[in-house]
């Protein structure tokens, strides 16, 4: 779909996350902001979808459990004390799922994650190693 950087896999989507690995109609990205220690996007990828409702029994199945995947290689890397899910849709209207480890007295502790204070960007190499590190865990 146009204007859709999740269809179009292009500049923009770089700038904001680094592909990890393809699971089933899943792909998973770290998301380039660390505020939250490992947050990743899990994205629907086999074609334009905007609601959970569009898919398919099958393709529910399959991504939900790219989500837990996710999910688990996170918990293994990063030991957050939680992990919460978001599906929005309001301003990029693509299904996909932002995986969040949290972590007790870390940023938004208690409440929902906010994306709305100033990033914690890495280094190249720190993205490597952390993209390494749960991708090692996805298998």
């Amino acid at each position: 779909m146009k204007d859709c950087y999740y269809c179009e896999k292009g500049e923009k989507l770089n700038q904001l996350m680094t592909h990890i690995a393809d699971m089933g109609n899943a792909s998973i990205y770290l998301f380039r902001d660390q505020t939250h220690k490992g947050k990743c996007i899990v994205v629907f990828n086999t074609d334009h979808r905007t609601e959970w409702y569009q898919l398919n029994q099958e393709e529910q199945s399959e991504l939900i459990y790219a989500v837990a995947k996710t999910a688990e290689a996170l918990h293994n890397v990063f030991n957050p004390d939680k992990i919460n899910y978001a599906t929005y849709g309001d301003k990029v209207s693509h299904l996909h799922v932002h995986v969040v480890p949290k972590y007790e007295n870390g940023p938004d502790w208690g409440d929902p994650f906010k994306d709305d204070r100033t990033p914690v960007i890495l280094s190249e190499e720190e993205y490597i190693r952390r993209v390494e590190q749960i991708r090692e865990h996805l298998t």
